[in-house]
């Protein structure tokens, strides 16, 4: 009997077969998926939101956004110098357009304003504030004045308009508008250190006062035209990022700290034109919008008018008092300046009209230092003006240097203001002015009623009477609760 042996199929490179095309296609998943992998989706997941929190979540969600991982972005830069204070933040002395795209950043443009204001349409003739006309001796509102709105999203509407007007580059594709101020540059170099831009060291302690220097004076040293003198604001930006860049991760958590910190401080401020992403940036107050508020409300607005980089020598204390009359109160408002500097290349007699934003209602009674034009003994007018769903009264005043000065309104509060106090609480709003450092702010108020509890609480000295008095600063908005 013979006996035929049969082969034995070989079942293992099938097995194999399968195995590399399982293995292959998940390879190909994973780089499909690591291909379409975004920072918005690495944070999103359940995983990192648990280590890092919601709010530290939704800054770098933010953060990824503005770095253009979900769509490539146009940046309109305004460097904003709060050493000639405007009421948007500062003098526009100025701007660049970047593009970003997944975290690559491209400088398109960077240019002084007065550039791009010299080669304006000459038919294009949009008519400025009375007081930038008086002050300024110009014919047309320029992208350079454009911020006269304490409110951001209002400067920045139209800077954007003005800057399109005056055809500026990729002015039709620009998503979102970005304002600093000289005060983020000195931190930023706090934490990266002194570097060197075309042979001269920029240190925190010196950086604003040199690069101003460089294009008010030092260009024409260097034998460089009037109308390339700012052309060292893109070396030293070049130089800024790049150190910027090779430290941080290193210092990643000091950077979150000071962009927080310059966000409260309102030094760095944002505008899109894409409603979903403004509504983003309102919903983390990196807007510089005026409070809603139907309650007590105050904001100071400062405008330098023609007095060089004064702000730098301007010390400023704030002072606010209510008091009961028959029905009503009366509000008196006084700014204390104290001109601490000396006439030299950046600093004059200090020029501003100012304007205090009030609540709807109030009534003007009487101003007090207003003075026509600097120099003069001749007193100035107040003018009277809603504006942002807000009353506000102006006046003009010219400080000179080592002299100390005051401008004060006085005005009758809402009567809905008292309605609230008689209910048992009152509640005070008081915002900064966009740009402005560290002046300090006190309070005298007088509700001729007992106090049972306020927030901030006074010193234990002072409690049990009719009068609410504190001493602060205004580094930040500041909010205030009295409850009878």
């Amino acid at each position: 009997m013979s006996f035929v042996k049969k082969e034995k199929k070989v079942i293992w490179p099938y097995i194999l077969i399968i195995f590399l095309i399982i293995f292959l296609g998940l390879l190909y998943w994973s780089y499909v998926f690591v291909k379409n992998l975004t920072p918005e989706k690495i944070l999103q997941s359940n995983i990192v939101k648990q280590e890092l929190g919601q709010e530290k979540t939704d800054f770098y969600l933010s953060l990824a956004r503005f770095l253009g991982f979900d769509n490539p972005k146009t940046y309109l830069i305004l460097f904003q110098n709060n050493t000639e204070l405007r009421p948007g933040g500062g003098f526009i002395g100025v701007y660049a357009i970047l593009k970003v795209n997944k975290g690559h950043l491209e400088i398109i443009t960077i240019d002084g304003t007065e550039n791009l204001d010299r080669n304006a349409p000459a038919e294009w003739k949009p008519i400025p504030p009375e007081i930038i006309s008086k002050h300024l001796k110009v014919d047309r509102w320029y992208f350079r004045d454009s911020n006269w709105s304490p409110d951001f999203s209002e400067s920045a509407k139209k800077a954007l308009e003005f800057y399109k007007a005056e055809g500026g580059v990729e002015a039709e594709n620009i998503n979102v508008v970005i304002a600093f101020t000289p005060t983020v540059l000195e931190k930023l170099l706090e934490i990266t250190g002194s570097f060197v831009v075309n042979g001269i060291e920029f240190k925190a302690e010196n950086v604003i006062e040199k690069l101003e220097y460089e294009v008010e004076y030092g260009y024409a040293k260097s034998g460089i035209a009037f109308t390339d003198r700012k052309k060292i604001i893109r070396p030293f930006m070049n130089v800024l990022l790049e150190h910027l860049q090779m430290n941080l991760f290193d210092n990643l958590h000091n950077y979150e700290n000071l962009f927080k910190e310059m966000i409260k401080q309102k030094q760095i401020v944002f505008y899109s034109t894409e409603a979903d992403w403004q509504k983003n940036i309102e919903d983390n107050k990196w807007d510089g919008k005026l409070d809603n508020t139907y309650s007590d409300y105050l904001l100071w607005v400062d405008a330098n008018l023609a007095s060089l980089k004064t702000d730098h020598a301007i010390k400023r204390e704030l002072k606010y008092s209510i008091r009961p009359q028959d029905d009503r109160y009366i509000a008196t408002v006084e700014m204390i300046y104290n001109h601490k500097g000396v006439f030299d290349w950046r600093t004059s007699r200090y020029r501003t009209y100012a304007r205090i934003f009030v609540p709807i209602g109030s009534e003007w009674i009487s101003t007090k230092g207003a003075m026509n034009w600097d120099r003069t003994e001749e007193a100035g007018t107040t003018d009277i003006g809603v504006e942002l769903n807000r009353q506000w009264f102006g006046a003009f005043i010219s400080i000179e240097p080592g002299k100390k000065d005051s401008l004060i309104f006085e005005y009758y509060l809402p009567k809905e203001i008292k309605e609230q106090i008689d209910k048992g609480q009152y509640d005070l709003s008081i915002q900064k002015q966009l740009g402005t450092i560290d002046h300090t702010l006190t309070l005298d108020l007088d509700f001729a009623k007992n106090i049972i509890k306020a927030v901030p609480a006074e010193n234990s000295d002072d409690w049990g009477d009719n009068f609410y008095k504190i001493k602060t600063d205004l580094t930040v908005d500041r909010y205030f609760v009295v409850n009878f």
